[in-house]
């Protein structure tokens, strides 16, 4: 017999819960994270948000993710990391070029969508946004309930 595989309760990505309401998504690429051992223990914990989180790209081409806490690890040492440190993000040359032009061009952030595990790696998927107006949050809110509404008919249709 084959040995039963752990069953985890760590979640297998954690989502930034407001970048589909307050932004309107671009271009996605996935970078992957500099991270020392007790983030990545923590991650695993499923011990991280990126609801506030960033992305600039700094001098000399190094990007670099802010305000994405990751919980410090619980059974950590003095050695243990700070939560809301700046991480380094790795992509490729023409990756940050391509993030650069649409950075400097205006009118657009550099925002985390979320961050999950890719065979034993830690990944972020990166966004290029740009900022949604209130009557275009008005306007989601309408579609959804009238998309609501549909279903509900289609649901007592059938019953």
């Amino acid at each position: 017999m084959s040995a039963r595989k752990k069953e985890s309760n760590a979640p297998r990505e954690i989502r930034n819960a407001k970048v589909h309401r307050n932004y309107f998504i671009g271009d996605t690429f996935e970078a992957g994270l500099k991270l020392t051992g007790t983030e990545v223990k923590s991650v695993r914990n499923g011990r991280a948000q990126i609801n506030e989180s960033f992305a600039r790209i700094e001098k000399g081409d190094k990007p670099t993710l802010y305000n994405a806490h990751i919980d410090e690890y619980k059974f950590g040492n003095e050695n243990n990391h700070n939560p809301t440190r700046p991480r380094l993000l790795l992509l490729h040359k023409k990756e940050i070029l391509k993030i650069r032009l649409a950075l400097e061009a205006g009118g657009q952030a550099l925002i985390p969508t979320k961050l999950y595990f890719k065979g034993g790696l830690i990944k972020i998927e990166l966004a290029l946004c740009t900022g949604k107006k209130l009557y275009d949050k008005r306007e989601d809110l309408k579609k959804k309930e009238a998309m609501r509404e549909t279903q509900r008919a289609m649901s007592a249709r059938y019953r």
